[in-house]
């Protein structure tokens, strides 16, 4: 999409799309640090449940150490011309934890069910509560971008 400003969307059409991508969007790039700054990135599957994101891995892993760790975590959809920006703050569930409704819609989400066993550490869950959401087609789209700060939707 060009710098067309008839294409330009406004708020409440861009957090529409958002949300019929995070319904339909597999996997999602995590973003984490430990308490030393050293980033990780790593794509992850991902269920939104209307409220939140989500997400599991080993715990032992780096992500799952950051997630553990430091509490947030900032979240990217894959396409760099529809860009997708989340920022949140992280809440770990053990497998047995999750919500049974949860764990089993993300499991059929993402086709693999982290509860199942599996050789090595352990995995949990690790729901990202969004506090900020930035959303955007290129250049004509930037001074909207912020459909949600701490925590709240500007739509």
């Amino acid at each position: 999409m060009g710098n067309d400003a008839a294409a330009v969307r406004d708020q409440r059409q861009r957090k529409r799309d958002l949300l019929a991508r995070l319904g339909r969007e597999a996997d999602i790039w995590v973003a984490s640090a430990d308490g030393h700054g050293l980033p990780c990135l790593v794509p992850l599957s991902f269920l939104w449940d209307g409220e939140a994101i989500w997400l599991s891995t080993r715990r032992a892993n780096p992500t799952g150490r950051n997630l553990l760790e430091v509490g947030r975590a900032r979240l990217s959809l894959a396409d760099t011309r529809d860009v997708v920006l989340i920022g949140g703050t992280v809440e770990v569930f053990a497998l047995d934890e999750a919500p049974v409704a949860t764990a089993d819609a993300f499991a059929a989400k993402s086709r693999w069910d982290p509860r199942r066993p599996h050789s090595g550490s352990p995995y949990a869950y690790f729901r990202v509560a969004p506090t900020e959401v930035q959303v955007w087609y290129e250049e004509a789209e930037l001074p909207a971008r912020h459909l949600m700060r701490n925590g709240a939707w500007a739509v």
